[in-house]
């Protein structure tokens, strides 16, 4: 049995795209309201890119850069209003995957505008939503090529996320030159992002021959770059840089049909109660993953380290190296974070052997 696959958004890629294609955005209609954070869509150059192309078109736009890492599901509800209040036909998100998946629930907020935090997470399931045209700036969530919105629950202060055929973007644009300007850490934490939904969906039991091939090219684009980043300690040249960017996309399109595995859960743990980046968050749970990937199916364990062109102590050793996590909690602490766990989870049952919350409590445990 196949699993279900999503069409992808309409793609525009390469140096340029956005300036080279900015007759695209007049299809999508007069106003929209462009979704971003405080700083890096400026830093990265693709909000001035954005603005001339809209200007060309004589498209009017407000920005809203209220969004910040791990975005509450308040801010996007928020974003909804404004778009509402200024008549946007369509949603613009530029940024890491923060912006990029705030964008999407926006969209689906000023449609709805009965929607309150439950009613977000709620839904019905597709909703109606504004078209989405995003523009990435960083080599992480392939948010880009997602069907995916991972929010913070303003009740719980604990991430979740929404997905499904309303997450979708409509447009996307690839051009690696947007994350030229990310420093060496941000370069780290994206690329661990990346990687994680590469391994986790790899060893997924949904993982057949479709994704499999996006699966492999991203862990090849992708370690290649890590491993330069483990090596040197600074930020890659630009062809490095192309090809981490090209991993995440390439990572994001596996994701779309395979899923994530505990890691990426557990992980949120140490993002909500430690301020841990989301990707070294997932990869702090690497290890393990990979033992009982190893466990489980010794043979394509072998063909994944044939990807990753290093053997499995080196990879650890890299991996821990760049992720390098350690906590301070009690048993105590341990064990109500992760009772949220104890009727099980989608992402447990999707990882090599399965997990559970007990199983979790002592992967967390091993980080202190």
């Amino acid at each position: 049995m196949y699993p279900h696959i999503f069409v992808t958004p309409k793609v525009y890629s390469g140096k340029e795209c956005v300036r080279n294609n900015a007759n695209v955005f007049a299809g999508y209609g007069k106003k929209c309201l462009i979704v971003t954070s405080k700083s890096g869509a400026i830093k990265s150059g693709a909000l001035d890119d954005v603005c001339d192309a809209l200007k060309q078109n004589g498209i009017s736009y407000n920005v809203y850069n209220e969004i910040s890492e791990n975005p509450l599901v308040s801010t996007v509800i928020e974003g909804g209003k404004i778009a509402r209040e200024f008549g946007a036909d369509f949603i613009i998100g530029i940024g890491g995957g923060s912006p990029l998946d705030a964008s999407k629930a926006v969209a689906i907020c000023a449609m709805n505008p009965e929607y309150d935090i439950d009613g977000l997470y709620n839904r019905k399931n597709p909703s109606k939503a504004l078209p989405v045209i995003l523009v990435g700036t960083t080599s992480g969530t392939g948010s880009e090529v997602t069907g995916v919105s991972v929010l913070t629950n303003d009740k719980t202060m604990q991430k979740k996320s929404i997905g499904g055929a309303d997450c979708y973007a409509t447009v996307s644009f690839f051009d690696a030159k947007y994350t030229y300007s990310m420093n060496y850490e941000t370069n780290v934490t994206t690329s661990l992002d990346a990687f994680a939904h590469a391994v986790e969906g790899y060893f997924s039991p949904k993982c057949t021959e479709y994704p499999k091939m996006y699966a492999e090219k991203a862990i090849k684009c992708l370690f290649n770059g890590i491993n330069t980043l483990y090596e040197t300690k600074c930020i890659p040249n630009e062809n490095v840089r192309d090809e981490l960017y090209l991993g995440s996309i390439y990572a994001g399109l596996e994701l779309n049909v395979c899923g994530a595995g505990f890691p990426h859960t557990v992980g949120y743990v140490l993002t909500e109660e430690f301020n841990v980046p989301h990707g070294k968050a997932c990869t702090a749970f690497m290890p393990l993953y990979l033992q009982k990937a190893k466990r489980e199916d010794a043979e394509k364990f072998h063909e994944f380290l044939r990807c990753v062109g290093v053997n499995e102590f080196k990879l650890i050793e890299i991996i821990k190296a760049l992720t390098n996590v350690k906590i301070e909690a009690s048993d105590e602490q341990i064990q109500t974070w992760c009772l949220r766990w104890k009727d099980g989870n989608k992402n447990f049952d999707n990882s090599p052997g399965g997990f559970d919350y007990k199983q979790a409590e002592q992967a967390i445990k091993s980080l202190r």
